[in-house]
């Protein structure tokens, strides 16, 4: 064997699996097509302190370019409702490369320049074969993402909704105090059907824009445009320098699927875990039932479901609640999500307490009180606290 565990791809997921498989004693080879790894070019660089805290992880002032108080969720009349969340703007390369030496300093080889292109069974365990050979372990974690091609190659139904993946734009801009801003702003609407669009400020007269779009195909850039535009117009902008654009995935109406087989396990964007908070979770999850797999020499998909099990004690009915809000908004007119926000204007939601959610769920009380027919368009937003 070359390894006891194999990871394909060194996403925040595949990282966090490696890391604690090898914490356990186990022999692991994580193998990336990346050249050089920490040049991230997935557009994700925000995340809530409460992501983070329900990972078990700390955040280091190393990679956050920016704190911030929380999120302003703005209707497409400009109303809003402030969400106070501890959150942060990251320096996504930063984080990235900070997680690598973190997993590296716990004894994990970390390849590169190795693009798997199958993950075969055999008698003895599982092969990968890649651009620089074929390589040996007992078990495989698949972490390259949401356009991996292995989940299915190795015939796993990743998600159960794939189409419903929300694909993202993303560039870093500059305008005259544009990063100053203490808040997150989202705007949902026509601007950005089915998900969001987005402000992320991260100092003096920097931002992102970004835009993540639901049933519209993977070419979102029409929305992008639009979307700059009116952002030009809300600040009062003549000039905004637009810089390097990124594209990506944000998988989060799609619900996970399945997650195991006969010696190969499925973490991070190829299972449809999403966020940076919840994929480190779902990798360590992952991490642990493959160490505990190898220690008792079985590697069967019925004893690697525990993985299964504990990632759907944690998240599933969240997850659930967060697709039925999200496909619940992609109904709506603007108008109608207008008329929703009413719901919260002037409102103090300084009651919400504890994990996501327990908030949706406080959430959902406040709206059946208020107005019934508004109750599902906003839980959405709490899948992000």
């Amino acid at each position: 064997m070359d390894a006891d565990v194999i990871v394909v791809g060194a996403s925040p997921a595949g990282l966090a699996a490696s890391r604690v498989a090898s914490e356990q004693g186990l022999d692991v080879l994580l193998m990336d097509k990346q050249d050089v790894l920490g040049e991230n070019t997935h557009p994700a660089n925000t995340f809530f302190k409460g992501m983070f805290d329900r990972a078990g992880e700390t955040v280091d002032d190393s990679y956050v370019l920016k704190n911030l108080r929380g999120a302003n969720i703005v209707a497409p009349s400009g109303s809003h409702v402030e969400v106070e969340s501890p959150a942060y703007f990251l320096d996504r390369p930063a984080f990235d490369r900070y997680y690598i030496q973190k997993t590296r300093d716990s004894g994990v080889d970390i390849a590169t320049s190795v693009e798997a292109y199958n993950v075969l069974k055999n008698d003895e365990g599982v092969s990968v074969s890649t651009s620089q050979g074929t390589f040996d372990s007992k078990l495989v974690i698949i972490s390259d993402g949401i356009n991996s091609k292995l989940a299915s190659l190795c015939g796993l139904s990743a998600m159960k909704h794939p189409d419903d993946i929300g694909w993202a734009m993303e560039a870093e801009v500059e305008g005259e105090g544009i990063g100053e801003a203490d808040m997150f702003e989202y705007f949902v609407g026509s601007v950005a059907p089915g998900w969001k669009s987005t402000y992320s400020p991260c100092g003096g007269d920097r931002a992102t824009l970004g835009v993540y779009v639901r049933r519209h195909g993977r070419d979102v850039s029409p929305f992008f445009d639009r979307w700059v535009d009116k952002f030009k117009r809300m600040k009062g902008l003549s000039n905004l320098s637009i810089g390097e654009v990124k594209t990506g995935g944000d998988p989060i109406a799609t619900i996970p699927n399945q997650m195991v087989a006969d010696g190969i396990m499925l973490t991070g964007g190829a299972s449809g875990q999403s966020g940076i908070g919840y994929s480190i979770h779902g990798g360590k999850m992952c991490g642990k039932v493959a160490a505990e797999s190898i220690q008792e020499a079985n590697t069967s998909s019925r004893f690697l479901s525990r993985y299964s099990s504990m990632w759907a004690k944690e998240y599933r009915t969240e997850y659930y609640l967060g697709r039925m809000a999200l496909e619940t908004l992609r109904k709506m007119d603007d108008r109608e999500i207008d008329d929703m926000m009413e719901v919260f204007k002037q409102e103090d939601l300084s009651f919400l307490r504890g994990s996501s959610l327990q908030k949706a769920l406080q959430v959902s009380l406040f709206m059946l009180k208020k107005k019934p027919s508004s109750l599902l368009g906003f839980s959405a937003f709490l899948r992000n606290r």
